[in-house]
Parts: structure tokens; C-alpha cells; sequence
């Protein structure tokens, strides 16, 4: 409960760092905030002639089945990969002043959540332009998969960004790991391919049920299961308890770390 009173009183710095990372992302470039929506459209061009011509996919729309599925796990990536260094990245301010350490990975996961929102508009587009149309009642449950997302992504960061204060190694492993991960996970190709004997193994993957998610309301037009809404949550809840208890642990010696 302090740490939570901590970071409301500091609310206004988590809301300057957020719009300073905004604005300051592609600041100096010809094209600027465009390339938040051209980025996955880019990528999702990149994948749909890798899966659709070269390697042919029998899923119907596969630029669509892979979009919405690609968009939430750039968000997922970034976290873990970038988000692992948010406190590195961040050390004259850690050592200089006092603020709640959280602020950071807080507001690294902020801008990123932001982004990924901007992202939707494209999604929403393929989706109007690929004639499948939006099932409004399913497109209820998209704020709370999102919030989902959101919190595996803030207690992944928590996670990972603190152990990179001790462990400047991690942050490059992580960049292999995220790649391994994409490919554990349904993104390019459909859960229902996998052995009925191996599915277990990839429900302890929490971005599974999150992406499935994601398709089913988004793909599939249907609501999401609940059992997969629950499984989301209860991942997203466990590995944010993790990440905080970590954090709390290891933000004592940062400043002498740094």
C-alpha cells in the first residue's frame, strides 16, 4: 500500500516520462509519429509474403489472422526485450534523485501500452478493407484483454528490469529468448496444428491464451471463452506478484549497482 501511495504522489512524473518517451521517439525523422502505424503494417507485409507466398498458409485471410495476433506481441516484445533495460537506461536519474524505482518500468510499460492502442487503428482497418467485418459484442471484451496484456507486460518488465541492474548479460539473452518465444507462440501459425499431448506445455506460455484472445475477437468474431479470459488472468496476475516482489527486493542497491 505505500508503494502504491508513492506512486500516486508521484503520478506527474509517470505522466512526464510517458509523454517524453511519445514525443520523443521518433522526433528528428521525416515521417515522425506515422511510424507507429507503419511499422507493423510493414511487418505484417513482411510475414504475410514469407507465410502466404513463399511458405503458403491454409488459413483463410492469413494477413489478418497474423495481424491481430502480431500487433499485441510487438507490445509483449518490447516490454520484455526494451523493458529489461528501462532502469539502465534511466541511471543518472536513479542516482541523483529520490523517487519510487517502480515509476520507471511503470511508465516504460505506459508508452508502450500506448502505442500498441495507436497500433489497433491499423488492425481496425485490415479488418473493415479484409470484409470480415467486427462483431461489436465481441469487440466488448477487447479493453479487458488488453488490461491483461498490460499487466503480464508491467510484471515482466518489473522482472527483468531489475535483474538487469545486477545482471547486464540479461539483457541481450532476452533478445534471443523473445525471439524463441514468438515461435512458441500461435502467432504465425494456428494452436490447432499443435499435438493434443504438447498443449499443455503451451498453456503455461502466457501470451497463449492472450493472442487467442485476440483472435477470437478480432478473427474469429466470436466472445473469448471465459476459461481462456480466467487462464489469461490468472498468469497476468501471478507474474506481476512475481515481478513487484522482485523489484522490491533488488531496488535497494541500485544506486550503488549503477
Amino acid at each position: 500500500m505505500k508503494t502504491i501511495k508513492e506512486l500516486y504522489a508521484y503520478r506527474h512524473m509517470i505522466y512526464s516520462l510517458v509523454r517524453r518517451d511519445l514525443r520523443g521517439r521518433y522526433k528528428g525523422s521525416v515521417l515522425g509519429f506515422l511510424w507507429t502505424f507503419l511499422n507493423p503494417l510493414f511487418q505484417l507485409i513482411i510475414y504475410t509474403i514469407l507465410f502466404s507466398v513463399i511458405l503458403p498458409s491454409n488459413i483463410d485471410k492469413f494477413y489478418l489472422f497474423l495481424f491481430v495476433a502480431l500487433v499485441p506481441w510487438i507490445f509483449f516484445s518490447t516490454c520484455l526485450i526494451g523493458g529489461s533495460a528501462c532502469i539502465l537506461a534511466q541511471q543518472d536519474m536513479v542516482k541523483k534523485i529520490y523517487f519510487p524505482r517502480e515509476v520507471l518500468p511503470l511508465a516504460y510499460v505506459t508508452s508502450q501500452f500506448i502505442n500498441m492502442i495507436y497500433s489497433f487503428v491499423v488492425i481496425f482497418i485490415v479488418v473493415l478493407i479484409s470484409g470480415k467485418g467486427i462483431n461489436v459484442v465481441a469487440l466488448l471484451y477487447l479493453p479487458i484483454i488488453m488490461l491483461v496484456e498490460y499487466i503480464l507486460c508491467l510484471g515482466i518488465t518489473m522482472l527483468f528490469s531489475g535483474l538487469t541492474v545486477y545482471l547486464r548479460d540479461l539483457e541481450y539473452i532476452l533478445g534471443i529468448v523473445g525471439m524463441a518465444w514468438m515461435y512458441l507462440t500461435p502467432i504465425v501459425y494456428s494452436i490447432d496444428i499443435i499435438d493434443k499431448k504438447f498443449l499443455k506445455f503451451y498453456y503455461i506460455n502466457p501470451m497463449t491464451p492472450i493472442i487467442t484472445a485476440y483472435r477470437d475477437i478480432l478473427y474469429e468474431k466470436q466472445i473469448p471463452q471465459l476459461s481462456t479470459l480466467v487462464h489469461a488472468l490468472v498468469l497476468g496476475i501471478l507474474i506481476l506478484v512475481l515481478g513487484c516482489f522482485s523489484f522490491s527486493r533488488l531496488k535497494r542497491r541500485f544506486a550503488e549497482e549503477l
